[in-house]
């Protein structure tokens, strides 16, 4: 579970990941009481655990170049008009379809895909909540590393040129996404429904299995996250980091159990929208300051020609992750109808004001600081020191919200399909602050929160060597394997060669990088396989 993950959180675990390159030599400190045969043992044990997730980093390439591939077939059938899930027939499809009536609109009667329906609220927020979200989870703490972690391995002109050309094609792409939430009236609130009503049982379970791990490793990144900040905000120096992260996972559990669902969440998210903004103007400010007092920076392309290549394979990945959040349907199960085009106000909002303050950090961090930039850019700042404590306190209280909001698909699995089986006292139970609904989520999300607490204590370094690989799932989710439902949906003929020609360039392209990207993640767990020892102190 350690090795698959979002590619952009690989990139972006900024606070919790550094490399030694050309720009920066980092020591990763220990414990004093720990001797060289212990240490030797540490490293033997690391090396153990590098081993699994090369391992792990196979299968889950594998498993997304399958997510692509395994829909390719499906085109080979005889060309139609358009998608109809009555016409298919086959007995899962119409097994599926579970008829619970969306509660935002009845005379509608949309039906809610998924055996089960839900337990969490469906159709109940105006667009604006939905775009909060998304504004929010954005714009987390790891926008302080984009300067970092994109310009800098890109270059001025080349990283500009990305940046906005990501953009674009991540808002097409999201907005894609988004008009196939609805098919035939079936309202799908899972991405595993939609690519289950699409494809069948099996790309399903694919798909489930790749964003999971995605999200999950994503949740790991923001508890690390956490507990960088705790401790910068303590001063203490003599603390090591896995104690702050133990106390920020306790701090998440806590919001964990009393915010049931997407919904009861946005009005944290509209709060943490100050939070992001308060935290990124401190470092935009300070970095103009900085920077209009520095000599001159050194804006070339930091290592060998090797490094650089993987680095800008990094940094377009990073771009993938800021521009996308790999939840969408999940948001759009919360907003009313009619949900393309509230889905569509809402990717408006996040693409057009919720992208400014990101974007303006990137390139006035790299301005300041060309490729000296820390991946935590609050580390690279001059000061006053009340400024800085009062960026890592937002960027904390920040992370906090956005976790949930990123954790939610996990949530909605656990409270539906495992809560109500578990305790049978919650399926009769309609308010959501119960004592049983309370109690079941203290549990069983305190215990998907305390794997991630726990992995991120031991692993506080994860980023770095699993660098790259979440790609597998930003570049399939995102982007191949929509493109392939807008195909198998809209029917060939509908779309006409030039659209087709334009969907199966996506489609291809995604594997492509697919492929490069796991080439990039071996390159890292082999260089960083020397480097760092279990429950590291960075």
């Amino acid at each position: 579970m350690v090795v698959v993950t979002s590619l952009a959180f690989g990139c972006l675990g900024s606070v919790f990941r550094v490399r030694v390159s050309t720009k920066l030599e980092v020591k990763v400190s220990c414990p004093s009481s720990v001797t060289a045969s212990s240490m030797s043992s540490l490293g033997k044990s690391f090396i153990s655990v590098l081993g699994a997730s090369f391992i792990s980093i196979l299968v889950e390439s594998f498993m997304s170049v399958l997510v692509i591939m395994e829909a390719i077939p499906h085109i080979s059938a005889p060309p139609q008009q358009s998608f109809d899930i009555e016409q298919a027939g086959s007995a899962w499809e119409q097994h599926q379809v579970s008829r619970r009536i969306s509660t935002d609109d009845p005379e509608r009667r949309l039906v809610i895909s998924g055996p089960a329906g839900t337990t969490h609220s469906v159709g109940q927020d105006p667009w604006w909540a939905v775009g909060f979200h998304l504004v929010a989870a954005v714009n987390t703490a790891f926008i302080l590393g984009y300067p970092a972690l994109i310009l800098a391995y890109l270059g001025w002109t080349t990283g500009l040129i990305f940046i906005v050309g990501g953009a674009a094609l991540s808002f097409y792409n999201n907005c894609l996404l988004g008009s196939l939430h609805e098919i035939n009236g079936v309202r799908h609130i899972r991405y595993r429904d939609l690519a289950e009503t699409v494809y069948g049982p099996f790309m399903s379970k694919l798909t489930w299995f790749i964003q999971y791990s995605n999200i999950s490793i994503a949740n790991v990144g923001l508890i690390i996250l956490g507990g960088q900040s705790l401790k910068a905000i303590s001063g203490i120096t003599g603390m090591h980091l896995a104690p702050w992260i133990f106390i920020a996972g306790t701090a998440y559990l806590c919001f964990a159990t009393v915010v049931p669902n997407l919904s009861a969440l946005r009005h944290f998210s509209a709060f943490s929208l100050a939070l992001s903004f308060t935290y990124t103007m401190v470092a935009v400010i300070i970095s103009i300051k900085d920077g209009l007092q520095a000599a001159p920076r050194n804006y070339s392309l930091p290592g060998t020609t090797t490094n650089q290549a993987f680095n800008a394979i990094g940094a377009l990945a990073t771009i993938a992750f800021a521009f996308n959040t790999g939840i969408l349907p999940e948001m759009q199960a919360t907003i009313k109808s009619p949900t393309s085009k509230n889905i569509n106000k809402a990717l408006w909002l996040q693409f057009t004001v919720g992208s400014v303050p990101f974007i303006l950090l990137t390139i006035v961090g790299y301005w300041a600081y060309g490729n000296m930039a820390f991946p935590y850019l609050l580390i690279n700042l001059s000061g006053p020191k009340w400024a800085i404590t009062l960026a890592n306190v937002t960027a904390l209280l920040q992370a906090l919200v956005v976790f949930h909001i990123y954790a939610t698909p996990m949530y909605e699995f656990l409270d539906t399909s495992l809560a109500q089986k578990m305790f049978p006292a919650v399926k009769e139970q309609t308010n959501n602050y119960s004592f049983q609904k309370i109690a079941s989520r203290f549990l069983l999300r305190g215990i998907f929160i305390g794997v991630s607490t726990f992995l991120g204590a031991l692993l506080p370094f994860f980023g770095d060597f699993i660098a790259l690989t979440g790609s597998m799932a930003a570049f399939t989710l995102q982007g191949g394997l929509i493109h392939h439902m807008i195909i198998k949906v809209r029917g060939t003929r509908n779309l006409g060669p030039f659209r087709l020609a334009w969907h199966w360039a996506n489609v291809v392209v995604n594997i492509i990088v697919t492929f490069a990207t796991v080439a990039a993640a071996i390159h890292y767990l082999v260089h960083d396989a020397s480097m760092y020892h279990a429950f590291a102190d960075i």
